[in-house]
């Protein structure tokens, strides 16, 4: 059965982005830089990139999938779906084979992106996906990376939810980059 996981790097006060859609710090990265630790840091790092590669599908909200365009037509290889009350661009309805835009709802992309991950999991891209997944009651899993960073402004991960929602904690793992934490979702 597959799983959906929302996967963000997110700064201690909760924002994902800066203003300008940069992950913080001068060089705009600041968010991901955990990424490419050294060490026991590198291993923890590559363990998570082994789980991002298994993956079997993506959704992801239409502002991220166009900011990455749409990762060149597919995610290392995966459908990648979008939840969208709007049509497609030219490049991704005619010349990304892979992108699907689903225009009757989140429970509709999720469903279909569960359809073609199979028994792997679905990788949750974009803020407001993840909240209106949530929302929605078909997101399973939120797998943060907290940054010791303080970005002060832009845009927060969990801005607006419908009510209050509870996880129970799976898994932490601490690296002096990022403490890692994977919620399940309580329904």
């Amino acid at each position: 059965m597959s799983t959906s996981v929302l996967d963000m790097s997110v700064s201690l006060d909760g924002y994902v982005a800066d203003p300008d859609d940069f992950l913080g710090g001068e060089d705009g990265e600041r968010l991901h830089k955990w990424a490419d630790a050294k060490g026991e840091s590198a291993r923890t790092a590559a363990r998570f990139q082994e789980k991002w590669n298994a993956a079997g599908a993506v959704l992801a909200g239409r502002r991220t999938a166009e900011l990455m365009d749409h990762w060149g037509g597919d995610h290392g290889g995966l459908p990648i779906f979008v939840p969208s009350h709007r049509p497609p661009g030219p490049a991704a309805r005619w010349g990304y084979p892979l992108v699907t835009y689903v225009n009757d709802g989140i429970e509709s992309a999720m469903a279909q992106a569960k359809a073609a991950a199979g028994d792997k999991d679905v990788q949750v891209r974009g803020a407001y996906t993840g909240q209106r997944a949530l929302e929605a009651g078909v997101l399973d899993e939120v797998q943060i990376h907290q940054i010791p960073v303080l970005l002060g402004r832009g845009r927060r991960l969990f801005d607006v939810l419908p009510s209050e929602i509870e996880l129970e904690i799976a898994q932490v793992i601490d690296t002096p980059e990022a403490t890692h934490i994977r919620y399940r979702v309580r329904r």
